[in-house]
């Protein structure tokens, strides 16, 4: 019989992998032309560690108050949140590079105007005005490079591997983009913070998106059937509540060790201990992308979330600078692992043409539990001291897994969302779906 696929472009040759071969990193990085958009994704993508801690730190010192940091952060990330599977499935229809400049320019000059507003002391109303486009308009550069990747390597099994390079890259991003905010902030002006994240912003995604390799082309130009949207997949509903409860790590963890900070005196071991959580999730992250699981994506889901709960469980009863620093540094160590498998996860059940969406889904979760962590946390601090913030992270991340347990079976893609394979013979011809393994008849 001859097998031929009907949606699916043929990949070529260059951008696979031989079957014979055990995916890596030293493979993945040897794919033609990748480092070409690594690199000016990097630096498009570092602010972003960046912006919700400055301005934490900036507002916390114009008006005094970690609740009302907190706030600001929030509202900026619940914008980020709403505005960014609209930018993703923009990038899709339109194309990346017609997407990502706009979006930069108009972060530049948001982020700017918030800066100004907090200096010059104006009301409190104002600050979260001013947050709202500023989060809106932040360039969706991860999810961007995610969906370069799956065109670049099509059906190989360096995927794998791909989204691990890409969360341990995220966390890079996390363990600097703390530390450059803090010592910006705390070493030259409060404002540096901001000013620096806007600057990047503005450098790098117009870098990023003049370079077109890897880029999928817009979707008007794709060949095939209807496209469906991400969030109409059971399973991605799924997965945005699970990263909602990851998020909440994320905002609760920066807000709350900034305040066990200030209660210990030194204000600037914020970023560092932040630095810390971070670098165990990006240690975590490159050696469980280097193994070659034979468990399911679906069972490594609720293992790698169950080992989140539990780290994050009892953070909030430790209270000397070791033990926060140990403990950050072994909650950390699971984030990364649930990163990776819920990007593989969407990216099973997602059809084509909607993977950058899918991905900014996932992301503007992380950015909406970040919110909610972030304002929980804040207030917490405020009314009780930093322990109080400290458990937000248990709280968020035991509600995910409640639901990921709940609903397990959602993760298990449908036939919809497997590429096709048309099998012709002496029969007539069926229409096959493929998942990188044994075919199914549909």
């Amino acid at each position: 019989m001859a097998v031929r696929r009907t949606t699916t472009p043929a990949v070529p040759a260059n951008r696979c992998v031989r079957a014979t071969a055990r995916p890596g990193y030293g493979q993945l990085l040897r794919t033609p032309g990748a480092w070409r958009f690594l690199f000016p994704g990097f630096a498009a993508r570092l602010p972003f560690a960046m912006l919700t801690l400055g301005i934490v730190l900036l507002v916390q010192h114009t008006t005094g108050s970690y609740g009302t940091a907190g706030t600001v952060a929030a509202v900026c990330a619940v914008a980020q949140a709403s505005a960014g599977p609209q930018i993703g499935r923009l990038a899709d229809r339109l194309g990346q590079a017609a997407v990502v400049v706009p979006a930069v320019v108009a972060h530049t000059a948001t982020v700017g105007t918030l800066t100004w507003l907090a200096l010059s002391g104006a009301p409190e109303w104002t600050l979260y005005a001013a947050a709202v486009p500023a989060g809106a308009s932040v360039p969706q550069i991860g999810p961007m490079i995610r969906s370069r990747w799956m065109e670049s390597l099509g059906d190989s099994p360096l995927t794998g591997p791909a989204f691990a390079l890409e969360s341990v890259t995220d966390e890079l991003t996390f363990v600097l983009g703390p530390v450059i905010a803090t010592a910006l902030c705390t070493g030259i002006h409060p404002a540096a913070g901001l000013v620096a994240e806007a600057g990047l912003t503005l450098a790098g995604g117009v870098a990023f998106a003049a370079v077109r390799h890897g880029a999928p082309p817009p979707a008007r130009h794709r060949a095939g059937g209807r496209r469906q949207s991400a969030p109409a997949v059971a399973g991605v509903r799924l997965l945005v509540l699970a990263f909602l409860g990851i998020g909440s790590v994320f905002g609760a963890m920066q807000v709350s060790l900034t305040a066990f900070a200030e209660e210990a005196g030194s204000p600037g071991l914020s970023g560092t201990l932040y630095a810390g959580f971070a670098g165990g999730s990006m240690v975590a992250g490159a050696v469980y992308g280097a193994v070659r699981w034979r468990r399911s994506p679906q069972s490594r889901m609720i293992i790698t979330y169950s080992a989140l709960v539990a780290a994050a469980s009892p953070l909030w009863v430790v209270h000397s600078t070791g033990l926060v620093a140990l403990t950050a540094i072994v909650c950390g160590l699971a984030v990364a692992p649930t990163l990776i498998t819920g990007f593989t996860l969407v990216e099973k059940l997602v059809p084509g043409g909607s993977k950058t969406e899918a991905f900014t889904w996932m992301t503007g979760a992380i950015g909406l539990g970040l919110a909610a962590g972030s304002t929980f946390a804040g207030r917490l601090a405020d009314a009780s001291g930093s322990s109080a913030g400290f458990t937000v992270p248990a709280l968020g991340t035991g509600l995910g897994l409640f639901a990921l347990v709940a609903l397990r079976t959602r993760l298990v893609p449908t036939l919809a969302a497997l590429p096709r394979v048309t099998v012709a013979g002496s029969g007539g011809t069926r229409v096959l779906r493929q998942e990188r393994g044994p075919v199914a008849v549909d």
